[in-house]
C-alpha cells in the first residue's frame, strides 16, 4: 500500500478533483459540490501535496489540467464511475445463479429432520448456494447471531439481543420412544410405569435433568445422559431404556429403525417453541430472505402447520 493512501490521501479529494477538471472552475465546482470556494481550493491543495505534483495551471479566469493532472483524470474516471455505479445500483438476486455461502445455526433436533429436506429444496431452486452449518442451542445462539458468526438459526431460544429478529415456527409435542422387544410397556403408559423405568435423557446442562424434570419437577431413573438427540435411536435400540423426544425427532428415528415404537406420555410436556432467528441487519438481504422463506416452507410442509407463521418483536 502506498504510504500516502494510509497517511495523507483523503479519497473525497479525488471527487473534488474530477468535478474541478470537468468544469475548469473552482467556483462552478463549488456550486456543484455544495461546498464553498475556499473549501474546494483547500481540497485541491491537499490533493496536490499528496500527489507531489501540480495538477492544474491557470488559463485566463479558469483552470487547465497539467500533464500529471490529465494522466490522473484518465486513470481515475473509470474507477470513480464504477464506484458510483456500485453504490447506487440495486443488486439483483437470482436464486438459480447465486453462489452465496450462508452460515446456518441448527439445533441437533433440527439438523436431523430439517436439513436434508432443506437441501433438496435448494438443489431444485438454488443449486449453487452453499450452507455452512454449525450447532447452536438456546445458550449459544444469541451470541452467534449478535456477532454475525451465523446468518440464520433454527432452535429454541430464551432472551435474545434486541438486534435479533425471531419467528415462531412450531410447538412440538413430546413422545416416549422405546424398543418393544425389551421395554414391555403397558398398553396405556401410566405415570407410575413411566417413572419405574430406566431412561436415557438429553441434558444441555450436562447433568441428570431433562425436559421432564424441568416440567414436572420430578426426577426419572436416569441411566444415561447425553448432550444431543442425534444418537438416541441407537441407544434405545436393543435396550429397555425409554427416551422422551420431540415427536418429529421420533418420526425421523423410526425411518431407519422402524421396529422402535412411540407411545404417548402420561402427562403433558410442552417444550419451548422452535424459532427461526436472524440478525436484524440481514432483514433486507435478498439471499438471506430467500433462505428464511425456504426454511419456513420446509417446516410448514413437514409439521403440517396451518396457522400463519408470524415474526415476533425482538
Amino acid at each position: 500500500m502506498h504510504v500516502n493512501y494510509g497517511r495523507d490521501l483523503d479519497l473525497n479529494l479525488l471527487r473534488v478533483f474530477v468535478v474541478v477538471a470537468d468544469s475548469g472552475s473552482v467556483t462552478q465546482a463549488a456550486a456543484q459540490l455544495y461546498l464553498t470556494q475556499p473549501a474546494v481550493s483547500a481540497a485541491l491543495r491537499r490533493l496536490t501535496t499528496a500527489i507531489g505534483a501540480p495538477l492544474f495551471t491557470r488559463r485566463g479566469r479558469g483552470l487547465a489540467l497539467t500533464s500529471r493532472g490529465e494522466r490522473l483524470l484518465s486513470e481515475l474516471r473509470p474507477h470513480l464511475l464504477a464506484l458510483v455505479d456500485a453504490a447506487l445500483s440495486t443488486p439483483v438476486f437470482d436464486p438459480a445463479t447465486s453462489d452465496r455461502s450462508l452460515r446456518v445455526g441448527l439445533s441437533d433436533t433440527t439438523e436431523t429432520w430439517m436439513l436434508p429436506r432443506l437441501l433438496r429444496e435448494l438443489a431444485r431452486e438454488a443449486p449453487r448456494m452453499r450452507l455452512i452449518v454449525s450447532p447452536v442451542q438456546f445458550r449459544t445462539v444469541g451470541g452467534a447471531l449478535a456477532t454475525r458468526r451465523i446468518d440464520v438459526a433454527v432452535t429454541v431460544a430464551d432472551e435474545l439481543p434486541r438486534s435479533v429478529r425471531r419467528r415462531e415456527l412450531f410447538h412440538g409435542a413430546f413422545v416416549c420412544l422405546h424398543d418393544p422387544r425389551h421395554s414391555r410397556l403397558p398398553r396405556r403408559l401410566t405415570e407410575r410405569a413411566y417413572f419405574e423405568r430406566d431412561h436415557v435423557i438429553v441434558s444441555y446442562n450436562g447433568d441428570l435433568r431433562g425436559v421432564v424434570e424441568d416440567a414436572l419437577h420430578k426426577q426419572r431413573r436416569v441411566r444415561c445422559s447425553v448432550s444431543s438427540f442425534a444418537n438416541l435411536g441407537a441407544i434405545v435400540d436393543g435396550t429397555a431404556l425409554l427416551a422422551t423426544v420431540p415427536e418429529i425427532v421420533a418420526a425421523q428415528i423410526r425411518l431407519t429403525r422402524p421396529h422402535l415404537e412411540t407411545t404417548a406420555l402420561p402427562f403433558p410436556v410442552r417444550g419451548a417453541p422452535m424459532e427461526l432467528l436472524w440478525p436484524e441487519a440481514l432483514d433486507d438481504d435478498d439471499a438471506c430472505r430467500f433462505l428464511r422463506a425456504k426454511i419456513t416452507s420446509v417446516v410448514r410442509k413437514t409439521t403440517g402447520a396451518r396457522r400463519p407463521i408470524r415474526d415476533r418483536a425482538p
